[in-house]
C-alpha cells in the first residue's frame, strides 16, 4: 500500500526545496526517469481506476500497477504492485500476483499498448525521525501524449514506515519556505487528460459514507472527508479553466460543507477545529469572484431578456458589459491567487491532518441520536427565522436564507442514514433556499454595480439602467409567496420516528 502526500510548485521555486533546512544536510540522490503508461484503445484500465506503467530506472525496467486511489485532501493511498521485468516495450502480466490479475479480469490484455509517457528528473531525500521514515521527491519534467505535453513540477512525500502524520509534519515544514500548492491529480490522471481519454469536469458533492453502526465521531470524520475530497478535486479545474464557472461554484459548495463539519464538531461539544478561522477567511476571499459569476451568467441574462422584449429600450452598450467582465476577471484572478498561496495549502493540510485520528476524545455518542438532535435544533432555528414568511423584510429574509442553507447542508450530510424519506424534505428545502437566494442575488447585483467606476456619463447612464431593472425585479419579490414555506412546513420530518406522526407545523 502506497501512502503519499503530493504538492505542486512553480519551476522557479525548485531551488528553495533544495536549500530547505530540512533537506540541505541530507545527501540527495538524482536520476532521470522515463515512464510509459499503457491501456487499451478504449481506456479500460483508466475506467477501472487502474494505472499501469513501465519505468526505466538506471539500466532496469520496473513495472508498476496501481489500483484506484483513495484520497483525503492532499494525502493519497492505494494498492500498488511493483516488480522488475526484462523488456520495457510491453507489460509482463505473468509476474503479477493473483489479486492484481483479478483487477484486470475481462480486459483483453493483448490490446494493451502505450498511451502516454513521462520524462522527468527525480531528486530524493530520505527523512527520518525516531518513529517514522519518509522519502521526499522533487520531480521536474514533462508528460507527453503524441505532440502534446504538459509540465511536471511537484513534490511527493511517500511514507516508508511509521504513521501518516509524519507526512503532514514534513509538508508543513517545507511550506514555511516554499510556496507549494494543491495538486491532487496523479501523473497518470494528467496523462489521460492530455491524451484525450478523459475530459476535466467539476466535482460535485457525493453523500458521505455514514451508517447507523458508526459512532458520531466516525460519522463526523466521513462527512468532513467527503467535503475535503470535493474541495481539492475542484482546485486544478478552477486554476486551469476558470472560465467554467462551475468549478468555483462546486469549490465553494465543498467549503460550505466543511463549515458544516465545524458546526457538527460543536454539536459534539468539541472545540472548533484549528482550521476554522482559516476556512472562514478563504470562503470570504472567494465571495467576490462567485458574486460576479452569478450576476453575469445568471442574474444579468434574465434582465437583458426582459429588456429586449420592450420596444422602448435599447440594448446595453458593449462597453458597459466589457467593464463588468473585466472586473469579474480580476476577481477571478484574485481567487486563483488565493488557491496558490501557502496559507490555503496549509488549510488543506490541517483539515487532512485532523482526519487522521478520528475524534478520539469525543464521547462515543450514538450517530442516530446525534443526528436527530442536530436536525431538530436546526429545524427550530429555521422555523423561527421563517415565521411570518411572506412579510419578511430584506434583513430577515437574509437570515432566513442562511438558516435554510445550514439546514440543507445538515440534512444532506445525514441523508444516508434515512434514505428516501429525506429526499422530499431536502427538495422542498432546496426550493425555499432558491427563492430566498434569488432575492439575495438581486441585492448583491445592486452592490456590485455601485462599486463599479463611473468612467463617463454614458457609462453611468448604462449602469443606472441596469440598476433600475434590478430595483424593479426586487420589488417583484418583496412579497414572497408563502407556498414554498408552507410546503416545507407540512413535510414529514424524516428524522422523527414515524409512529410519532409529527409534522412541522
Amino acid at each position: 500500500m502506497e501512502i503519499e502526500l503530493k504538492l505542486a510548485l512553480l519551476p522557479r521555486h525548485t531551488g528553495r526545496i533544495r536549500r530547505h533546512p530540512l533537506l540541505s544536510e541530507i545527501a540527495p540522490e538524482q536520476r532521470p526517469l522515463l515512464s510509459i503508461y499503457f491501456d487499451t484503445p478504449k481506456f479500460d484500465l483508466m475506467r477501472r481506476g487502474i494505472a499501469l506503467r513501465v519505468r526505466r530506472v538506471d539500466d532496469q525496467w520496473i513495472q508498476t500497477l496501481k489500483a484506484e486511489t483513495q484520497s483525503v485532501g492532499a494525502l493519497a493511498s492505494r494498492p500498488e504492485w511493483e516488480m522488475a521485468i526484462t523488456d520495457g516495450s510491453h507489460p509482463d502480466f505473468s509476474v503479477l500476483p493473483h489479486i492484481a490479475l483479478d483487477l484486470l479480469d475481462g480486459i483483453k490484455l493483448k490490446r494493451i499498448a502505450p498511451v502516454f509517457t513521462t520524462e522527468f528528473q527525480r531528486i530524493t531525500w530520505q527523512v527520518s525521525n525516531h518513529a517514522a521514515h519518509a522519502e521526499v521527491a522533487l520531480d521536474t519534467g514533462k508528460i507527453y501524449a503524441g505532440e502534446a505535453y504538459r509540465e511536471i513540477c511537484e513534490v511527493e512525500i511517500e511514507l516508508k514506515s511509521g504513521a501518516p502524520a509524519f507526512l503532514f509534519d514534513i509538508a508543513t515544514q517545507l511550506l514555511q519556505q516554499v510556496p507549494l500548492h494543491i495538486e491532487p491529480r496523479s501523473k497518470a490522471e494528467r496523462g489521460y487528460l492530455l491524451s484525450g481519454a478523459a475530459k476535466p469536469a467539476p466535482s460535485k458533492a457525493i453523500q458521505p459514507a455514514i451508517h447507523k453502526d458508526q459512532t458520531a465521531a466516525e460519522s463526523w470524520n466521513a462527512i468532513v472527508q467527503t467535503a475535503l475530497v470535493q474541495t481539492v478535486a475542484n482546485i486544478p479545474g478552477f486554476l486551469e479553466n476558470a472560465h467554467d464557472i462551475e468549478y468555483l461554484h462546486q469549490l465553494r459548495v465543498a467549503l460550505r460543507r466543511l463549515r458544516t463539519g465545524v458546526l457538527l464538531a460543536k454539536s459534539l461539544n468539541q472545540a472548533p477545529p484549528d482550521w476554522d478561522q482559516s476556512l472562514r477567511k478563504s470562503m470570504q476571499a472567494l465571495n467576490a469572484a462567485r458574486d460576479w459569476d452569478v450576476f453575469l451568467y445568471e442574474t444579468l441574462p434574465k434582465l437583458l431578456t426582459t429588456l429586449e422584449k420592450s420596444a422602448e429600450n435599447t440594448p446595453i452598450e458593449s462597453a458597459t458589459l466589457n467593464q463588468m467582465h473585466e472586473v469579474a476577471a480580476h476577481a477571478r484572478h484574485r481567487a486563483q491567487a488565493l488557491l496558490l498561496k501557502p496559507a490555503f495549502t496549509q488549510l488543506v493540510l490541517d483539515i487532512g491532518y485532523s482526519l487522521l485520528p478520528a475524534f478520539t476524545d469525543a464521547p462515543m455518542q450514538n450517530i442516530t441520536l446525534w443526528a436527530e438532535a442536530v436536525l431538530e435544533k436546526r429545524w427550530h432555528s429555521l422555523r423561527k427565522r421563517c415565521h411570518g414568511f411572506a412579510r419578511l423584510d430584506p434583513a430577515k429574509r437574509h437570515l432566513a436564507r442562511i438558516a435554510a442553507k445550514k439546514m440543507r447542508y445538515i440534512a444532506e450530510a445525514f441523508a444516508p442514514l434515512y434514505g428516501k424519506p429525506a429526499h422530499h424534505f431536502i427538495t422542498a428545502l432546496s426550493d425555499l433556499q432558491d427563492e430566498l437566494g434569488y432575492a439575495n442575488d438581486l441585492r448583491i447585483g445592486m452592490q456590485l454595480l455601485q462599486r463599479l467606476s463611473k468612467q463617463s456619463p454614458a457609462l453611468s447612464f448604462e449602469l443606472g439602467r441596469i440598476s433600475g431593472m434590478l430595483e424593479f425585479e426586487i420589488t417583484q419579490h418583496t412579497d414572497l409567496s408563502s407556498s414554498m414555506w408552507e410546503e416545507l412546513a407540512q413535510s414529514e420530518l424524516f428524522w422523527r420516528k414515524k409512529n410519532q406522526g409529527k409534522k412541522a407545523k
